[in-house]
């Protein structure tokens, strides 16, 4: 069943984005490498078998709707979320035969000392959930990036907040995907960690 693979802390430039995790949380990010064609760079803490990522636009590439999202995030916050499936072809599947589309797409990243990062990621289109739907994320034989993150932050709890509670709960079931929801006023994601400057609770409005 796919569950929580990591949570994007978004950032409109990357060193902002980490000073502002670190000055929240004692932990400083550790920079994980740019994401070629996407207009986008990261930098990681683990969560244990999660981790935390700081997403920025790259200067260094040409910007795009991606990239664009995260110029347009006014402070950093909780962003969004990914979702870990053993078997992204049936999760895949799932989603076409409730009715939805998907888009498949092959990435890699080199880290600072050159290790490449491979991955595949399941987008699904056309549910009536909203943007906290998740994207999915398969690591292959990459070893996963909390192994190798920062350490010092535990996940306490994740949740997702939706004024429409009931259709985002409908859509997560059917692609099997596991995730605590409560109503809200707004799309947002809210994540307590315990941290090294006491528990912190991080939260953001969708992007």
């Amino acid at each position: 069943m796919p569950t929580l693979d990591h949570l994007i802390y978004g950032a409109g430039d990357l060193d902002a984005g980490i000073e502002a995790l670190e000055a929240a949380t004692g932990v400083r990010a550790a920079p994980g490498g740019s994401h070629p064609g996407r207009g986008t760079r990261n930098a990681l803490c683990s969560l244990g078998e999660a981790y935390l990522e700081v997403m920025a636009p790259d200067p260094a590439q040409p910007g795009g709707p991606l990239a664009d999202r995260f110029t347009r995030v006014d402070r950093p916050r909780l962003v969004s979320w990914v979702a870990r499936t053993p078997d992204l072809d049936r999760t895949a599947a799932l989603a076409t035969a409730a009715g939805w589309d998907t888009e498949i797409a092959s990435m890699s990243r080199a880290t600072p000392d050159g290790t490449v990062l491979s991955w595949r990621l399941l987008f699904v289109h056309g549910h009536p959930g909203g943007r906290l739907v998740p994207f999915l994320i398969d690591w292959g034989t990459t070893p996963h990036p909390s192994a190798s993150a920062p350490a010092g932050l535990e996940l306490d709890w994740f949740r997702l907040e939706s004024p429409a509670p009931g259709r985002l709960v409908e859509v997560l079931a059917a692609l099997q995907i596991e995730a605590a929801v409560r109503e809200g006023s707004d799309e947002a994601l809210a994540a307590r960690l315990r941290t090294p400057a006491g528990p912190v609770t991080l939260r953001g409005s969708a992007l």
